[in-house]
C-alpha cells in the first residue's frame, strides 16, 4: 500500500485576491454515498448526463471498493443505477471523461484484502440512454490517479499517474476516432499520482500530486507531496507533441486529489483536496487524519495568473474530476470533515468581481 512518512512543500505565489462570489445550487443526493468515483457529464439536447462509476463506499475498506455506476437524467429527481463497470473487483482511482454524447472510464485500481493493488487496463464507453458500459480498448500501460483531459473531441490524454508499483512519466495518447494508441512527449515534472489539472482549447494545466523519494541507505521510500504547476501547449501540426513550460505554484500549499477541470474561458479552475494527501481510507501518509479544504482558485492560461475565488460551504477532498457545463461546476460525492464519505451531490458557478 502507499504508505510511509510524507512531507508537505508550502509555497507562496503572488494572485489576484477579489471580492468573487460562488453560488451554490444543491442536486438530487446518490442513493448511496461514495468517494474516489470517476465522474463526467455529457450534454445532449434535452439535458444533461451526470454520471457516477466505481468509488469508495461510507466503510472505507478493501470491501468497500465498488463497482457501481449511476446516472442523473435530464429533469429526473433520482439518481438511476446503471449496471456495474465491468471486472472483477470494483476500482479505485479511475478516471472519467466525455467525448462527444459519449461516458469514458479509464482504468482504476483493485485492492484485495492482503492490502496489494494492482492497475487495470480497462477502458469503457457509455453514451446516454444506455445502461452497460461497453470495454472497447486497454492502456498500453495501465495508470491510475492520472489526470485524464480531453482535446478536439477526439484525443484523450493520460498524464502520468500510479502504475503497479510506481509513478510514470509517460502522456499516452487515445485517438478515439481510430481507436489507436500513441506517446506524446513526456510529463516534464517529477512524475505523480493524484494531481489534477484541465484543458481549454489546445493549452493544458496540472498541478501537485505525489512523489515518490528513495532513501539514499536501505530504509522505505517516502511519498512526498509535490508542488509543481506545469502548462503544456500541444502542437497545432502534430497532437503527439506538447510543449511544457514551468508555471507557479498556486496559493495555500500543494493538495492532493483536487477537483479540477478546464472552462471556455480559459481558466483552469481548482476545488477542495487536501494538503496532507493520504491513503484511501482518508487517513494521511504520516498517520494523521486528512482534513478537507474549501477554496476555490484558478489559473488564466491567457493572464498567467492565480486568482483566490472564495470558499465553498464545506471543505471537500477525494475527487476524481470536476464536470463543468454552461458555467456550472459540478461536485458529485466525494469526503468532508472526518473523511466522512458523503453522497452529496451540489454545483457551483464563480461571478466574477470588475474590481481589479
Amino acid at each position: 500500500m502507499r504508505l510511509k512518512n510524507i512531507g508537505l512543500l508550502l509555497c507562496l505565489v503572488a494572485v489576484n485576491v477579489v471580492a468573487d462570489s460562488i453560488t451554490i445550487e444543491k442536486l438530487p443526493s446518490l442513493s448511496q454515498p461514495v468517494s474516489n468515483n470517476a465522474v463526467t457529464l455529457v450534454s445532449t439536447g434535452e439535458g444533461f448526463y451526470l454520471y457516477s462509476f466505481l468509488g469508495l463506499g461510507v466503510g472505507k475498506t478493501w470491501q468497500d471498493i465498488s463497482s457501481g455506476a449511476a446516472v442523473l437524467a435530464p429533469g429526473a429527481k433520482n439518481w438511476q443505477a446503471l449496471a456495474d463497470v465491468p471486472g472483477a473487483a470494483g476500482r479505485l482511482a479511475a478516471s472519467a471523461v466525455t467525448v462527444g454524447m459519449s461516458a469514458w472510464v479509464f482504468g482504476g485500481y483493485t485492492v484485495s484484502a492482503d492490502g496489494s493493488e494492482e492497475s487495470t487496463p480497462g477502458v469503457y464507453r457509455l453514451s446516454p440512454g444506455e445502461s452497460n458500459l461497453k470495454r472497447v480498448t486497454d492502456m498500453p500501460v495501465p495508470v491510475e490517479d492520472s489526470v485524464v483531459l480531453v482535446y478536439q473531441e477526439r484525443y484523450v490524454y493520460l498524464v502520468s499517474g500510479w502504475h503497479d508499483l510506481g509513478n510514470v512519466n509517460l502522456v499516452q495518447v487515445l485517438d478515439t476516432k481510430t481507436m489507436q494508441w500513441a506517446q506524446a512527449t513526456p510529463w516534464p515534472g517529477t512524475p505523480v499520482f493524484g494531481h489534477s489539472g484541465g484543458i481549454s482549447e489546445e493549452r493544458m494545466l496540472i498541478c501537485d500530486g505525489v512523489k515518490i523519494q528513495y532513501p539514499a541507505d536501505a530504509g522505505p521510500r517516502e511519498f512526498l507531496s509535490s508542488s509543481q504547476c506545469w502548462s503544456g501547449r500541444i502542437d497545432a501540426e502534430n497532437y503527439r507533441r506538447i510543449h511544457w513550460h514551468s508555471v507557479p505554484a498556486h496559493p495555500g500549499g500543494s493538495r492532493y486529489r483536487m477537483a479540477a477541470t478546464g472552462d471556455e474561458s480559459g481558466r483552469i479552475v481548482f476545488a477542495g483536496g487536501s494538503v496532507n494527501p493520504y491513503n484511501f481510507n482518508g487517513t494521511g501518509y504520516n498517520g494523521v487524519p486528512a482534513a478537507p479544504e474549501a477554496s476555490v482558485f484558478s489559473f488564466g492560461l491567457k493572464s498567467g495568473e492565480w486568482r483566490i475565488h472564495g470558499e465553498l460551504p464545506l471543505g471537500t477532498m477525494d475527487h476524481r474530476g470536476l464536470p463543468y457545463s454552461k458555467g456550472w461546476y459540478y461536485l458529485v460525492g466525494g469526503m468532508q470533515d472526518q473523511q466522512t464519505v458523503v453522497s452529496d451531490v451540489y454545483r457551483f458557478r464563480i461571478e466574477i468581481s470588475s474590481d481589479q
